[in-house]
């Protein structure tokens, strides 16, 4: 859902030129800024490392649940891939910002008691020791998704009305999939004074016109 998000406002944005996508199967987009990578072994990237060259930003959107999943299953899928992607489009792009999408909770000490949020801290602490121009930890909460588009677990359906709700109680932990889409395309040509980014944070960097507050 999140990366089908933030395909479509890459598209859209005039500020962004060209996009690159590498799927597992066709994301069933067309449009005349997009090429697409298809590509199953995220594993080993040395058949296509060349085409990634040239990008001025990733927005790693790929993730997995940890729900009914072993930790080293977990951490295989979600630290050792990523941390392999990253070192590939960086070893070709070292000027290159790399956006994160990790989660509202993670553990950045690595020591607490939730298997997943460990994980995920340890990914962002070394995701952030890498070379690159600068890297950035996104957290979402409850995101509301995008109207239209297709990848949109079913559940959304009983549970987006809580997102008023929650947005006028506790703001930080909810933003829609636009403003976390827009926050990194923002974030990429502006940057900003933290690297990780919480859900405030996405909602400043997520509206419209963030440059002309700058």
């Amino acid at each position: 859902m999140v990366g089908e998000g933030v395909l479509h406002q890459c598209l859209q944005h005039p500020e962004v030129e060209a996009v690159l996508v590498v799927n597992r199967k066709p994301c069933g987009v067309v449009h005349p800024k997009l090429k697409e990578i298809i590509h199953v072994d995220f594993f080993d990237l040395s058949g296509i490392k060349d085409q990634l060259a040239g990008y001025n930003a990733c927005y790693f959107c790929l993730g997995v649940s940890s729900v009914g999943m072993k930790e080293e299953q977990y951490y295989k899928l979600t630290y050792t891939l990523t941390l392999h992607f990253a070192e590939t489009v960086s070893n070709v792009n070292p000027e290159m910002v790399f956006c994160y999408v990790s989660g509202a909770g993670t553990d950045s000490t690595e020591k607490g008691r939730s298997m997943w949020a460990r994980v995920k801290g340890k990914t962002e602490n070394d995701l952030m020791k890498m070379r690159f121009e600068k890297v950035y930890a996104f957290r979402p909460g409850f995101i509301k998704p995008i109207p239209g588009l297709k990848n949109v677990h079913s559940f959304y359906k009983y549970i987006n009305w809580l997102f008023p709700l929650g947005r006028t109680i506790y703001p930080k932990g909810f933003c829609t999939l636009h403003e976390l889409a827009t926050a990194m395309i923002n974030i990429s040509l502006y940057g900003y004074a933290k690297q990780v980014i919480e859900g405030d944070d996405i909602i400043v960097l997520g509206k419209a016109d963030y440059a002309s507050s700058l």
